[in-house]
């Protein structure tokens, strides 16, 4: 009995130990499930943080993850920058997407992971819900798309 206590320990130990890092080599779409692909990633970031119908709110987006794996303070994989917590929507990573608004996402996430960008994200590397305002001084909009706002902090 004690044995099976030790080795439920040490399995619980490792879950966590791999659950825990950041990047899509530690991404799983259930327990034991395929690991997620950087394209994956892009997939469900614009899938889930833009209006599902508009590829370019779905562009913008997919800008901002990779200004932000383009920049030494985040993760460098789009999965690492993705997963990051509290910073895209609730269960990027694990929600399922509906068919049509999939496959617009794999689309335009085929083309970021080409090399396109939006231009009026700039050097953005954040985003919000249309509409609502904040009473900082460092926040400075360069684009409205898919229904968010985008700004670079200075």
């Amino acid at each position: 009995m004690q044995a099976n206590a030790k080795n439920l320990l040490s399995m619980v130990a490792v879950i966590v130990a791999a659950t825990s890092l950041a990047g899509c080599s530690t991404l799983f779409s259930g327990f034991g499930g395929p690991r997620l692909s950087e394209r994956e990633c892009m997939m469900r970031a614009m899938y889930f943080e833009s209006n599902r119908s508009s590829a370019e709110g779905m562009l913008a987006v997919g800008t901002v993850v990779m200004n932000r794996v383009n920049d030494r303070r985040y993760p460098q994989t789009v999965c690492g920058v993705v997963s990051q917590k509290n910073q895209f929507a609730a269960g990027v990573t694990t929600r399922k997407m509906s068919r049509n608004g999939g496959v617009l996402a794999a689309q335009v996430a085929d083309q970021v992971m080409a090399g396109s960008r939006h231009p009026g994200v700039r050097n953005a590397q954040h985003f919000h819900t249309a509409g609502l305002r904040f009473p900082y001084n460092n926040m400075h909009y360069v684009l409205m798309a898919g229904g968010n706002e985008f700004y670079e902090k200075y």
